[in-house]
């Protein structure tokens, strides 16, 4: 899909920071940010709701016709919709995260929300991040970065961000979730969560926000030149 717009695609394992990170760069370089893992919640989120367990891939792909999702953008600050409501935050719980793990393996799934990251990325320049942008969804993106840390580093983050939200949560499930999810993500025969062949590899474990997000910055301009 060649076209004018600028695509920036920022792949990687869970809680590697992509979606804040890429958040903070698409504010300030004026790029519409596109946070694909937040459709795949909205999917295992709309599942859960309509009492289909995310696991029983014939009853999910049965729901999809049922079901609109969509982006919808406030000061620059994405929403996403299911079926014009605005679910942001209901998605955002370990159930809605162990869910999106389950859809996002089956292939009507990850082609029902295709066309819809494609025609984003078609008519604004984007930072679009999840697990298999640079190798799927956007593969002539002009920058491809696959972005890590350690399991425990990524799993602290989660971790202090749930907490602050005011959930109860132990750091030792958080882990395990986490770990659990790099499998899940890396063994699906749909899209495995991989490194572009051409992606460069960014390892941000120990670094603070503001270092991962001037690392990018300086690697995004001098990959655009």
């Amino acid at each position: 899909m060649e076209t004018k717009t600028i695509a920036i695609a920022i792949d990687g394992p869970a809680g590697a920071g992509k979606s804040t990170i890429a958040k903070r760069l698409a504010a300030e370089m004026q790029y519409i940010y596109v946070d694909t893992g937040a459709l795949y919640r909205t999917v295992g989120y709309a599942a859960l709701t309509a009492g289909i367990d995310p696991t029983d891939a014939d009853a999910v792909v049965a729901m999809l016709p049922s079901i609109r999702v969509g982006l919808a953008y406030e000061d620059g600050t994405q929403k996403v919709l299911l079926n014009d409501e605005d679910v942001s935050g209901c998605i955002r719980t370990p159930e809605a995260s162990m869910a999106a793990s389950a859809v996002s393996a089956y292939p009507p799934v990850r082609q029902f929300l295709f066309h819809l990251q494609q025609d984003i990325a078609a008519t604004h320049n984007v930072i679009m991040d999840g697990r298999d942008i640079g190798t799927v969804v956007l593969p002539h993106a002009q920058v491809k970065i696959f972005l890590s840390a350690s399991a425990e580093d990524r799993a602290r983050r989660r971790y202090d961000e749930m907490t602050a939200k005011g959930m109860e949560v132990r750091f030792e499930d958080v882990l395990a979730d986490m770990i659990q999810r790099d499998y899940n993500d890396s063994h699906r025969a749909a899209a495995p969560l991989k490194p572009a062949e051409d992606a460069v590899m960014v390892d941000t474990t120990g670094n603070t926000l503001e270092q991962s997000v001037e690392l990018m910055k300086n690697l995004i301009k001098e990959r655009l030149g």
